[in-house]
């Protein structure tokens, strides 16, 4: 019976609302007070139904709530038949609870967008090699399905035949379509704009990249910040409080009105919605935006940021660096380049995608014995040679000798802003190669951005050599540069800034960083949403887009700022009501109880505001395009 009259609450609304007029209307349009007076007290006891099953919920479980209080007031106003407040104040509680709803519902538009985008269905493979529909939940990791023009990819995995373009800007981001062949790795809510591929599943279900984005952003606007739990632990004593306020104005005056009027004025619903709405309008707005918040706490911490510390390959920089200068030392130079091809193509480093990419076609040689030094490049066997590629460190330790020319190679291309690769063999130094990397182009006004938003600090830890980091830092106007960095000098180094009372941010790539990433106040991964940056860090940029972190630093700002703006309105309506009963005659329920709806409605508008924030500038003009390339697509 409960459950059916808690389900029935928005109709109980709507005839709360008609006997409120019938009784209006029987009083000043008939002139019978009998009409009036049923109507009000008919209005009221059904409008009192559901409030006084939610009271008598929060009581169970020993929590005075607003409804305790509202019921409380209600029955009372009954009781000294008040009915006119008794039916307003009811009708404008529930009214005020249907509309909080539905503007609530509106803040969490980025759930909704993103789970109507998931794939419902898929044409799997079955026994005799014919293609099926199937619901998204049967299928299995090792399926074959198939996808057709204009479908969505059900799942993760990998192209086995044919060829299309792919729009991925539910993960990435990024409207222009992705060429497709095989071996191409798909996503799951991607669309196949055109062309037909058969793809082999990979990872289904919640497991797929999708799947965690829904659930780190469902998570995310659950959670509750340390906000949010003093709020809560504030109204479990305040509204307790209100209540013996009113007996003792009883007490004291033996004025019931006054007391009751003091119940429904000391209401702290706004005090209540108020920071959580605008937690969730921000974390809404940051997921359409290809800004991925874990948690309303992050949202506190990022606001205060003053230090950023940047990782520089594929962070500052675009990580597709080339080979832009080399020397060689010895002789038969062709077997040697054989020998560090046949080592770079067993690893995935950008620097070794440049080495490999400037090499071309070479005699490729069986690998053994392959040892990765940490912090230095890779020692292996190859056709009986011992190989070292790495930097200067990794020479020294394998006791290759730097005559004079090679030092003064090294200082050189070090000047020219060079990332340095060195190949010995049998010990002896062979081929040294300089590698340039491109700043990713706009990062420079971004920071700029960062310095406006309240960042003191501007910091890049890299491992590459120091003039390498320092040629990055001069062009782009940073505080502090540190190379030769390795992944434990790195988080001394955030520790030590941590030590001096900077609240410091992390930004790096969410692998290789991940130490640093989880030990900075605020980790940030560049990332496409892969699982190793959604779970390590505290903040994910899709499509690793640098151009998003001034959003996101000025969206936490905004939203911590509203959330302090909508406290502000709480408290202030409260006190400016409680003044007006104390020291005015206007003052009574009805216009108190509209007061308190109104108060609600205004923090949540005041949080929605956060929906549609954009920066200003440049990454404002780009944000808008994101979000209207979006609009026309799911048009």
């Amino acid at each position: 019976m409960q459950r059916y009259i808690l389900d029935m609450k928005n109709l109980i609304t709507l005839l709360s609302a008609t006997l409120i007029i019938l009784g209006f209307y029987g009083r000043f349009g008939l002139g019978n007070m009998f009409i009036f007076d049923l109507s009000l007290i008919i209005a009221t006891v059904i409008g009192i139904a559901p409030i006084a099953i939610q009271a008598y919920q929060a009581l169970r479980v020993k929590v005075v709530s607003i409804d305790v209080l509202v019921t409380i007031a209600v029955i009372g106003a009954l009781l000294i038949q008040n009915f006119e407040e008794s039916a307003i104040v009811t009708f404008l509680f529930l009214f005020g609870s249907y509309l909080e709803q539905r503007t609530l519902k509106k803040t969490r538009s980025a759930i909704k967008e993103l789970t109507e985008m998931a794939p419902e269905s898929a044409l799997r493979q079955n026994a005799a090699g014919e293609f099926e529909e199937v619901d998204v939940d049967d299928v299995d990791e090792g399926d074959v399905l198939l996808v057709k023009t204009g479908a969505k990819i059900p799942v993760d995995g990998t192209v086995l035949t044919g060829e299309g373009h792919i729009n991925e800007a539910s993960i990435t981001g990024e409207a222009v379509p992705v060429n497709k062949v095989n071996g191409s790795e798909v996503f799951a809510g991607t669309i196949l704009e055109n062309g037909t591929i058969q793809i082999e599943a990979d990872r289904v279900g919640e497991d797929t990249t999708f799947g965690k984005i829904i659930e780190l952003v469902e998570e995310a606007q659950d959670s509750k910040s340390e906000a949010e739990r003093f709020i809560d632990r504030f109204s479990k004593y305040y509204t307790p409080a209100v209540l013996v306020l009113g007996i003792i104005v009883w007490a004291f005056t033996r004025n019931i009105e006054l007391a009751i009027t003091v119940l429904v004025l000391g209401c702290p619903g706004a005090l209540v919605i108020g920071v959580p709405v605008s937690n969730v309008s921000g974390i809404g707005n940051g997921a359409r935006n290809g800004v991925l918040l874990k948690g309303s706490e992050v949202i506190n911490d990022f606001s205060n940021v003053d230090t950023m510390v940047f990782d520089k390959t594929g962070t500052l920089t675009i990580g597709n660096p080339e080979v832009a200068e080399k020397e060689f030392y010895g002789d038969n130079m062709d077997e040697v380049l054989g020998y560090l091809a046949s080592v770079e193509r067993e690893s995935d480093h950008p620097l070794a995608k440049a080495v490999l990419q400037d090499i071309g076609p070479a005699n490729f040689s069986e690998v053994d014995e392959t040892e990765v030094v940490k912090g230095g490049g890779i020692v292996a066997k190859v056709a009986g040679h011992s190989v070292a590629v790495g930097n200067v460190y990794l020479m020294e330790k394998e006791n290759v000798e730097l005559n004079d020319k090679v030092k003064k190679d090294l200082k050189r291309y070090e000047e020219n802003g060079n990332s340095l690769v060195l190949t010995a063999v049998d010990g002896v130094l062979q081929v040294l190669m300089g590698i340039r990397d491109q700043i990713r182009p706009g990062v420079k006004e971004d920071l700029q951005h960062l310095k406006k938003l309240g960042v003191k600090n501007l910091v890049v830890l890299s491992g590459d050599n120091q003039g390498t980091v320092d040629a990055v830092a001069s062009e782009l106007g940073l505080t502090e540069a540190h190379g030769h960095m390795l992944p434990e000098g790195k988080s001394a180094y955030i520790e030590k800034l941590q030590s001096e009372g900077q609240i410091v941010a992390f930004v790096g790539d969410g692998v290789n960083d991940s130490p640093s990433l989880a030990l900075a106040d605020i980790g940030i991964a560049m990332g496409s949403g892969t699982d190793v940056a959604i779970e390590t860090s505290d903040v994910v940029l899709m499509n690793s887009d640098f151009s998003r972190l001034p959003h996101a630093l000025g969206l936490t700002k905004a939203t911590a700022n509203n959330m302090k703006q909508n406290i502000a309105i709480a408290v202030g309506v409260v006190l400016i009501l409680l003044t007006a009963l104390l020291f005015s005659n206007w003052m009574n329920m009805t216009i108190g109880m509209l007061v308190h709806e109104l108060s609600i409605l205004v923090v949540i508008f005041n949080a929605m505001r956060l929906m549609i924030y954009r920066p200003r500038g440049k990454n404002a003009n780009k944000q808008n395009d994101y979000g209207t390339r979006r609009s026309v697509r799911k048009s």
